[in-house]
């Protein structure tokens, strides 16, 4: 999978984070959500953990090579 790109957080004094990806608002979390996506921030790729919180992480064919033989349990 390619590695994601691009993207961006600003955390706000009233305590909301708003996601970017080049440039454009990609998510606004706000109280608990926020708090979490912070701490994964903080403990791991940032580029990946923004991309599995705005959603934008399936790039390529993850949907079909989960249907592949060989990945079926």
């Amino acid at each position: 999978m390619a590695k994601p790109h691009g993207f961006s957080y600003e955390q706000h004094q009233d305590h909301s984070v708003v996601i970017t990806h080049q440039g454009r608002t990609a998510a606004t979390l706000r109280g608990t959500r926020a708090g979490t996506f912070l701490a994964q921030v903080a403990s791991g790729d940032a580029q990946l953990v923004m991309a599995r919180w705005t959603g934008a992480y399936k790039i390529g064919n993850e949907r079909t090579a989960r249907n592949h033989p060989r990945n079926r349990r």
